[in-house]
């Protein structure tokens, strides 16, 4: 192997590409990336606008289309994917949406899994009907649903695993292999394993996206979204066309912002993952918990699955407290160093109450089905010292009841 071939970006491991991948100084030589503040760019000539625009020659015509640090950020989110092809978007609900309307029109199917966050659930549910696409929703976790509701031609398959917040895990790669024979492109929401923990491209995927929001921002500051895949057909006959049009664009200071957080999601996932599991751990031990919700723990309903396609059970946990959403509410009214907040993948452990907040908009019954009692709460497990955690957990645990 030649020299240039050892630092080439794509034979770096993942550490490496976390912090390197992607990197286009300017003349300037700068150490940390370039934010390109900018709308615009200008041509030496009219001829050299025309060529741009034709595409006859490759370079940066518009923000809304393509901007230097926005590309940074995609190309190393794409390393790390192992994808040949990512786009940023403004935030992960314009890549869910993105990734699905490029590529559907009246007529057309679509099947998801029914374990979804609720906007998702929204687009899928009520969204695309408006437009004549018909969605079927499958238990995820049940291989004959989905053989059932993929015996007809279908378009697109969506899924979240683990989901959102009951931490089902889908058997990726059988879905994928039941949906390609149906005609249908497969997309993943990634967002609660993150690429350092599953790689759902790896396992059949097409399509993987992320509310970069989450876990790769890691902080709380900004919002984004990415969609990844090695189509290159899917680029150009679905999804530039669509982005290029109706506008999702990354901002480049928050692509800015996303590029830094990439350089310590390795180290922060691991972080969060370790702090999880002794977490879970006792939560098991506590009479006020009738539930501990948890990939990584053997418990769990696809416990098997989760080794064999995650390398660890992440960073959420989701556990029923007694006495229902009166029980709840008063262990999230005791907390004192755990936060309220609907966000998740935080340096900061953050803690809601699905019912009321992010799956509020499902029927009573609906949310029953999946599993979100009144008393099931989800805990984004964070950076602090672990026992300042645990702590915070007894202290609140004992004002139920």
């Amino acid at each position: 192997m030649s020299g240039d071939e050892i630092y080439s970006a794509n034979n770096w491991r993942k550490a490496t590409q976390l912090v390197r991948g992607g990197m286009s100084r300017s003349t300037f030589e700068e150490t940390s990336e370039a934010m390109y503040l900018t709308s615009g760019y200008v041509y030496g000539s009219p001829e050299e606008a025309e060529a741009a625009f034709k595409g006859e020659t490759k370079r940066y015509i518009y923000s809304r289309y393509a901007n230097p640090t926005v590309s940074m950020f995609e190309q190393r989110l794409g390393l790390l994917e192992g994808a040949n092809f990512c786009v940023g978007m403004a935030s992960g609900m314009a890549a869910m949406f993105a990734s699905i309307a490029c590529q559907v029109k009246a007529g057309d199917r679509v099947v998801a899994s029914r374990a979804l966050f609720g906007s998702c659930n929204y687009v899928l549910t009520e969204q695309l009907p408006k437009y004549g696409v018909e969605t079927i929703l499958v238990d995820g976790t049940d291989l004959d649903q989905w053989r059932d509701a993929l015996a007809e031609p279908t378009v697109c398959v969506f899924m979240e695993t683990p989901s959102n917040p009951t931490l089902e895990v889908i058997d990726i790669a059988a879905v994928c292999d039941l949906a390609h024979a149906a005609g249908a492109r497969v997309v993943v929401d990634n967002v609660f394993a993150t690429a350092v923990l599953q790689s759902p491209l790896a396992l059949g995927a097409d399509i993987v996206m992320y509310s970069a929001t989450k876990h790769i921002d890691g902080q709380g500051r900004t919002l984004g979204g990415a969609i990844l895949f090695n189509d290159e057909k899917y680029l150009s006959d679905c999804l530039e066309p669509f982005f290029r049009h109706t506008g999702p664009s990354m901002s480049p200071f928050n692509a800015w912002v996303m590029l830094k957080g990439l350089e310590t999601l390795g180290l922060r996932v691991e972080r969060h993952c370790d702090n999880a599991e002794r977490i879970v751990e006792f939560l098991k031990t506590q009479t006020a918990i009738t539930k501990v919700l948890y990939p990584g723990l053997a418990e769990h309903p696809q416990y098997e699955l989760a080794k064999k396609q995650m390398s660890r059970g992440g960073t959420m946990v989701s556990f029923e407290v007694e006495g229902e959403k009166d029980g709840a509410f008063q262990f999230l009214k005791a907390l004192k160093l755990i936060d309220i907040s609907n966000n998740l993948g935080d340096s900061k452990s953050l803690t809601t109450h699905p019912t009321t907040t992010t799956h509020q908009r499902l029927s009573e019954d609906d949310r029953l089905a999946l599993g979100i009692t009144p008393g099931l709460v989800r805990l984004s497990v964070g950076l602090e010292d672990v026992q300042d955690i645990i702590d915070d957990l007894a202290q609140a645990l004992a004002v139920i009841g």
